[in-house]
């Protein structure tokens, strides 16, 4: 990750933001090509908004591929959020109800796009195993 020199993304990122999260992609997109190559059965979590998601999935060269987005209520993510230790939600949006109309607005869904603003994490993750393979594959 970078430190120093560090730009945060935005709502309106800059050239450079863009460079960096652009870098960020990549080196994960070949991480899980390296692990996959090893036999590995691989899982890439990152937030990827806005049509930038068909950039990252294209960067992946490993197949088969699931793409699944986990798109909670602003509401939800805002209270679970609130709960936390740690900031998941960095300054450059001013608020997760921002961020949450980045995600959704002009995307072109892509995937499983999964409501789990009533689910624990267990049930996402029974939900994610039992649908991904017919709903979240892309080519």
């Amino acid at each position: 990750m970078v430190v120093t020199g560090r730009v945060e993304m935005s709502a309106d990122p800059s050239a450079e933001a863009l460079r960096q999260l652009r870098l960020r992609y990549a080196l994960g997109a070949a991480t899980a090509d390296a692990y996959f190559e090893e036999g590995f059965s691989v899982v890439v979590q990152d937030v990827v908004l806005g049509p930038m998601v068909h950039d990252y999935v294209a960067m992946i060269e490993s197949r088969p591929l699931c793409v699944v987005t986990l798109a909670p209520r602003a509401d939800v993510v805002a209270a679970r959020e609130a709960s936390r230790v740690k900031t998941a939600y960095r300054p450059g949006f001013d608020s997760v109800a921002a961020l949450d109309e980045s995600l959704r607005r002009g995307v072109l869904r892509i995937g499983l796009w999964l409501d789990t603003s009533e689910q624990t994490p267990d049930q996402t993750v029974d939900e994610v195993v039992a649908r991904a393979w017919e709903e979240a594959r892309v080519t």
